[in-house]
């Protein structure tokens, strides 16, 4: 399948409710103009200095996520033109961000990546800790944020019971806190290639999905 049919294919599979993000780190840029003259518009990738030099070449209407882990010394690389961050996974990155986009005079949407699997290498909060930050409350201070929403990665396992036990889990987390944060949190990122349609099942309403738009992941040979 070529990522135009895929691309057109996913548009028309997927609820309105839904948003599609094209995960394309690692692919190259012809790739993901293929992906944009099929009517994506929305891309997420993992990598700062990546998701920059795609910026930089790639047409300026695209909106750009970060969705990989994020190092507080990379915020100051994207936080001009991000629309949002999947991956705050601690207070001191959210503090960062927050000083970074007040410091640029601009506003950085974010969701709070919750550990929610049983693999202790994912990364986020879990959600004892998550609660624990909502509750001390540092977060209403920040103008510089917007907090939209929770994002998680389910746990690595063909036991599609344990899947959707994370998504639901999650989605109960999604609704417990959309009543402190209110309207503008909106967006439950989980989904991806392998499970995406249990994510939307479960109460999705972002999915990221990447090998299958954009096949294995690219690397360029070393020269």
């Amino acid at each position: 399948m070529s990522v135009t049919t895929e691309i057109k294919r996913l548009h028309d599979e997927l609820p309105e409710s839904v948003t599609l993000v094209a995960v394309s780190k690692t692919h190259p840029a012809e790739a993901i103009a293929e992906a944009y003259e099929a009517g994506q518009r929305i891309f997420g990738e993992s990598r700062p200095q990546e998701l920059r030099a795609k910026w930089e070449c790639l047409p300026q209407d695209i909106e750009w996520h970060m969705i990989g882990h994020l190092q507080t010394n990379k915020v100051r690389m994207i936080a001009p033109f991000v629309a949002l961050i999947h991956s705050v996974d601690s207070l001191r990155l959210l503090r960062v961000i927050d000083s970074e986009a007040r410091r640029i005079n601009k506003v950085i949407d974010v969701l709070l990546e919750v550990h929610i699997s049983a693999e202790e290498s994912k990364e986020g909060w879990n959600p004892a800790e998550l609660e624990e930050c909502i509750n001390q409350g540092e977060w209403r201070e920040m103008s510089g944020v917007r907090i939209r929403g929770l994002m998680c990665v389910a746990t690595n396992t063909d036991d599609t019971g344990v899947v959707r036990g994370d998504f639901c889990a999650m989605h109960e987390l999604f609704l417990r806190y959309r009543e402190v944060f209110g309207s503008e949190f909106d967006t439950l990122s989980m989904g991806m290639s392998d499970d995406y349609t249990d994510a939307i099942a479960c109460g999705s309403t972002m999915v990221r999905i990447g090998s299958t738009i954009f096949g294995n992941r690219y690397y360029p040979p070393r020269a």
